[in-house]
């Protein structure tokens, strides 16, 4: 008999109750220090409190109006967003699969409204992950993610992550554009090659090609800078957002200059729930607080020092830690242990981490923790290497 829940998940028998900055804490009332972070999203940990306020006091005004109506705390986010970025105009989604949707849709429609409707196809990467739609996983390529969902959905050409070479080869008059993550986050906590963002930057422009930055899990302050293209010195010409921007609240969005966007006409693409006052309300603490003065210097010191302590743990433990991969507060361990074994061992030392593949625990933890969080999660990290360590000694 199928459960209440659809099967989809492979969930740990754990449930969460109560959260309190970088802390969870289940039914039985154990603490966890969290170092997954919902999957990079609760930037700002658990029930902050200006976040709660700014839930609070939009709920208490207006939650949905839908987008026939101007939405004025959608208009002060985008506004906002634009200011912060390179871009010149926002689209609000509810999740970072809408918003690559629609990056995708806005490079097809530069292009037809140029008088190029042939230039479809778009130039993306092994490795990545883009969401979970039928125009996502195609463009993320993962034979896991494609399975059993019928024919790949055409328009995507995908080639070796850091490889310009192939990017050349595989550019036809039929191609549109270049999807990429910054930092590739579901495959391991990937950084591509120095100077590789850059070339791609110069490659699209003497081709004519828009470039499409994937930010949904470096965006709002994960790496250290509010937008990991800032670490290139390139923009792109098309950015989605999500995962942090609402702080753990479901919001989306697509940023892009007006040349990206000028196809993008009434009727074009659209949203009910998209950039609502509720979502677009924490979306505005949320950013209040990541351009705060100081925050984001913070953020690079301490991800400097979790790096320092992460490669102290593998000379400690060169048996289970083969490499330490990140830049910020998105960071990974490679292991020689089975990640999901490392994972639930964690978990039982009292701190929570992502899995992911390349056999990477990713540690992305909420942007506000402090130098004590950072010793509190080593040990934890120590004493699991260890517990691996004995189990091979008594064998």
């Amino acid at each position: 008999m199928i459960p209440p829940l659809l099967p989809t998940y492979n969930r740990a028998d754990i449930g969460f109750v109560r959260g309190e900055g970088p802390y969870l804490f289940d039914e039985a009332g154990a603490r966890y220090l969290d170092f997954g972070a919902g999957i990079a999203v609760n930037v700002l940990g658990h029930a902050h409190p200006r976040l709660v306020a700014a839930l609070r006091e939009q709920a208490g005004k207006l939650w949905h109006t839908s987008n026939l109506y101007r939405v004025p705390e959608q208009e002060r986010l985008g506004r906002r967003l634009v200011e912060h970025s390179f871009a010149d105009t926002a689209f609000f989604a509810n999740s970072g699969a809408e918003a690559v949707e629609c990056a995708l849709k806005m490079t097809r429609r530069f292009h037809y409204a140029a008088g190029a409707p042939q230039r479809f196809r778009v130039i993306t990467f092994e490795g990545a992950f883009h969401g979970r739609t039928l125009a996502t996983i195609a463009a993320g390529g993962s034979a896991k993610y494609l399975e059993g969902y019928g024919p790949k959905m055409d328009g995507f050409d995908q080639v070796a992550f850091g490889d310009l070479d192939a990017v050349r080869k595989s550019t036809t008059p039929a191609t549109a554009g270049i999807l990429v993550e910054p930092i590739q986050g579901e495959s391991g906590i990937r950084v591509p090659p120095a100077g590789f963002l850059k070339r791609l930057r110069e490659f699209c422009d003497k081709e004519g090609l828009l470039l499409i930055f994937d930010e949904v899990q470096t965006g709002m302050g994960r790496t250290g800078r509010l937008f990991a293209y800032e670490d290139e010195g390139i923009a792109p010409d098309i950015m989605a957002l999500a995962k942090g921007l609402g702080g753990g609240f479901p919001i989306g969005a697509c940023l892009a200059t007006e040349r990206a966007a000028s196809g993008m006409v009434p009727g074009s693409h659209g949203s009910t729930f998209g950039g609502n006052p509720l979502a677009c309300a924490v979306g505005n603490a949320v950013l209040d607080i990541v351009t705060a003065p100081g925050f984001l210097d913070r953020v690079r010191s301490l991800g400097g020092h979790m790096q320092q302590h992460l490669a102290r743990l593998k000379a400690e433990h060169p048996d289970v830690v083969a490499e330490v991969r990140g830049r910020g507060l998105l960071l990974g361990l490679k292991l020689h242990v089975p990640v999901a074994e490392f994972v639930a061992k964690l978990r039982k030392n009292g701190m929570l981490a992502v899995g992911s593949t390349e056999n990477v625990a990713r540690l992305v933890p909420p942007l506000t923790i402090d130098e004590s969080h950072l010793r509190e999660a080593m040990n934890a990290l120590s004493a699991t290497c260890i517990s691996f360590e004995t189990e091979k000694e008594s064998v």
